[in-house]
């Protein structure tokens, strides 16, 4: 593992960044770090953190420093290990220690000894002192209360810039240390400093020749393993892409622990909480004590439901374990509500995400078959029983008028709609969503697709099967034609899917707003082979059934008795060509959703054109706006109305895959739009997938579109390769927007280039149909 930290040499420019940001109103960008010009004239040390395990509870750590600068520098690296506290908390914890041992030549050493995780050694080599202080809260400086200890957890802080040397413990012992080296850095000069954390009480060279070697041993290791990982037919430039998003995925695991009883009821130590509003009292039983990966550990430090599922998916390329592990626990009795409902995020965990995690888990488990030959059942049937559960509480509780049409609220994309999505409507009445509905098809779909693989060695499987596609040709009925009111989410006048409005007056309206919810439709696509239906001699029986008995179900869908190609059969909402079409048509025009990056969250039309809705004498407005919201809806720090999102990009790619496998090479689409050029779908969606590469990729004048106009990282050499893995990008030039350390769902950038190198290699497919039909098999 290794870090990189850019640390100024000037004052950490703390009011600077608060005061101009505060200034600035919704339409400026933020006030960045690299804006201040504290990194002006190369007046940074370059900090290496990196970590190489000998063993597993053997690891070697070396720091490296880099002076930038053109003067010779002094910089304090103060290296620290402490404990977590939980004692002045908990009323029976026993509390840890950290002492300094006796020296060993040039090695000083911290012994730490804790209740549980029993003894562990921290071997420094040349350090000028060993620092020891409590890791306490300084309630004296927070609170005006006295301090239990005279030793707080910023008592390094205030020795060595105050040079209080009372701050620290004299005696060597406490719950944090921290070992000081005082470097006097030149110019261009690298120094370096050696620790080791070990279970080893006794070592006699901790830094002979063993260090290195196992450093450069290690380094080779995970050079080979990313070597099998990454196709040799990309660029070294994608493979560095990739290799860092990997690495960011790896570095946003995060220990996470929250007992919602506890945190209701207080610390027994502690005064009683008084909220008036106790957030999350309905998740009781909650009780998360896991390692997590995390949307972004500086920004959103705590698990999103549906942000995991997308993690997962290049996770489970280099560490497939610890992806099925993340959605493993989401359906455990200690997460999932009893309800069913799967816990959003802290802040709300009633919230409803979209329901991809059947996707999620049906993925990671085609991936660890393609990459590492295995076939986990036991993971698959486990989560697809607690999804059962998940399933159900959707039917009963989003579905409000039984006539299988679905509501949810915002579902993830915050800012979208023309109101809030999750909150009382202003006009009254309810609102059918689109993508609500379309999420439910593609849950029915990933189930399905499940469903028949467990069946493979357990033929009860087949029933199940049975019984979601009968619900996904009642929600695809249910999307076109629904129920007394017969107004379907289809509007034949623009050829697009909408969000229908129905008022207490028994009107209902078209909110006419061209965005994802619209493009939603496409996910909920899946292919049968035909020798699955050979296979499964009772579903292919209760599949023919539903074709003779029920053509009232079929007849706005793909058509289930038109076998494509090879004989295969599809089930879409989107039936081709009659409706694919239309949607294609625009999703692939650069004046709406087709940016050079990739596809837009709103149509660029309505930058010229706004959708605007009139509601007891209120003017509700939704505009194209392709960087950050200019709206304080959702806290306004995201912006679903015309920035790219890897997570819908990826998945719109996945579903112009699957229309090909059943289409095949004969149904071409115009790409882009009145460009004359006239492509498969499955190139359609290899132009997606560069399109979001590109974001990140040198172009021709050596910028990455992802740096915007951040000049340090466009120009500097030492700067231009160092990728941020921002939460959305720009809908016209690509920057990165939002949390800029959201590697997360945008990691996806990793299994994007592995997929786009797959199918630029020589292949014993006989045409680009039968190559993706593999993989995607």
């Amino acid at each position: 593992m290794k870090c990189l930290y850019k640390y100024p040499q000037q004052a950490f420019p703390y009011t600077q960044l608060v005061e101009e940001n505060q200034k600035r109103g919704y339409r400026e960008p933020e006030y960045e770090l690299v804006d201040t010009g504290v990194f002006n004239e190369n007046q940074y040390f370059d900090i290496f953190v990196e970590y190489a395990k000998n063993t597993d509870e053997d690891i070697l750590i070396r720091l490296s420093v880099v002076n930038h600068a053109a003067e010779t520098q002094t910089l304090q690296l103060l290296p620290t290990l402490w404990f977590r506290n939980i004692w002045s908390w908990d009323e029976h914890s026993q509390k840890p220690e950290l002492r300094q041992l006796e020296s060993r030549g040039s090695t000083q050493v911290i012994q730490a000894s804790h209740p549980t995780l029993g003894d562990r050694w921290l071997y420094c080599l040349n350090p000028d002192a060993l620092l020891f202080t409590e890791n306490e809260t300084n309630q004296q400086r927070l609170f005006g209360v006295e301090n239990v200890s005279p030793y707080v957890k910023d008592g390094i802080n205030d020795y060595i810039i105050h040079g209080n040397e009372a701050a620290i413990n004299p005696n060597q012992t406490g719950t944090k240390a921290a070992a000081q080296y005082s470097l006097t850095v030149e110019s261009g000069e690298i120094c370096t400093v050696w620790l080791r954390l070990c279970n080893y009480s006794d070592l006699a060279q901790p830094f002979g020749h063993e260090f290195e070697s196992v450093f450069n041993q290690r380094q080779q290791e995970a050079d080979e393993f990313y070597q099998r990982i990454t196709r040799r037919h990309s660029s070294a430039d994608a493979r560095r892409v990739q290799r860092q998003a990997f690495a960011g995925l790896l570095w946003t695991k995060q220990f996470y622990h929250y007992v919602i009883e506890d945190w209701l009821r207080g610390d027994p130590t502690q005064p009683t909480p008084h909220r008036s509003y106790p957030r999350n009292q309905e998740w009781i039983h909650l009780f998360n004590d896991d390692i997590l990966s995390m949307p972004d550990k500086w920004e959103f430090p705590w698990f999103a439901a549906w942000d995991l599922a997308f993690h997962c998916i290049p996770l489970a390329m280099i560490d497939p374990d610890f992806a099925k592990r993340q959605l493993d626990r989401l359906t455990r009795e200690w997460y999932m509500h009893p309800n069913g409902q799967i816990p959003a995020y802290e802040w709300h965990f009633s919230d409803v995400n979209p329901p991809v995690h059947a996707w999620g888990t049906w993925r990671i488990y085609q991936i660890e078959q393609e990459l590492y030959g295995r076939s986990d059942t036991d993971f698959l049937e486990r989560v697809f029983q607690k999804l059962l559960l998940n399933f159900t509480w959707w039917v009963n509780q989003k579905d409000n008028n039984g006539n299988n049409i679905f509501q949810g609220g915002f579902l993830g994309l915050d800012n979208i709609g023309i109101f809030d999505r999750s909150s009382e409507l202003p006009t009254g009445g309810y609102l059918e969503q689109s993508d609500a509905t379309s999420w439910m098809g593609m849950y029915c779909l990933n189930m399905l697709a499940i469903a028949l693989e467990l069946a493979k060695t357990n033929p009860t499987y087949e029933d199940i099967a049975s019984k979601f596609f009968e619900h996904f040709l009642y929600i695809t009925d249910a999307m076109n034609h629904v129920g007394e009111t017969n107004v379907p989410l289809w509007d034949e006048t623009d050829q697009f899917f909408y969000d229908v409005l129905h008022l207490p007056s028994n009107q209902h309206h078209y909110l006419r707003v061209r965005s994802m919810v619209g493009l939603v439709p496409l996910f909920a696509t899946e292919v049968l082979e035909s020798s699955t239906l050979d296979q499964f001699a009772d579903f292919k029986r209760r599949f023919q059934w539903f074709i003779d008995n029920r053509p009232n179900l079929q007849r706005n869908m793909a058509s289930l008795e038109t076998s494509g190609n090879q004989a295969r059969r599809l089930l879409a909402i989107i039936s081709p060509p009659q409706r694919l079409r239309p949607i294609l048509q625009r999703l692939l025009d650069e004046t709406e959703f087709l940016s050079p990056y990739g596809v837009r969250s709103l149509s660029k039309t309505h930058a010229e054109q706004p959708y605007t809705f009139e509601a007891d004498g209120h003017h509700h407005c939704i505009a194209y706006e392709p960087a950050e919201s200019t709206t304080g809806m959702f806290g306004g720090n995201s912006n679903w109305r015309g920035p790219i999102w890897f997570p819908m990009n990826f998945l719109m790619i996945e579903s112009l895959q699957k229309f090909h496998t059943y289409l095949g090479d004969d149904f071409k689409v115009e790409c882009p739009t009145g460009s004359g050029h006239w492509i498969t779908l499955v190139e359609v969606a290899t132009e997606l997938s560069q399109r979001l590469i590109n974001v990140f990729l040198r172009n021709a004048a050596g910028n990455r579109p992802v740096h915007g106009g951040h000049t340090l990282f466009q120009n500097h050499p030492d700067w231009n390769n160092l990728l941020l893995f921002h939460e959305y990008f720009h809908g016209d030039n690509g920057a990165g927007l939002g949390a800029s350390h959201q590697t997360g769902w945008t990691g996806l950038i990793a299994t994007l280039i592995h997929h786009c190198s797959e199918l630029s290699q020589p292949s014993d497919a006989d045409n680009p149909s039968e190559l993706i039909a593999s993989s995607l098999k």
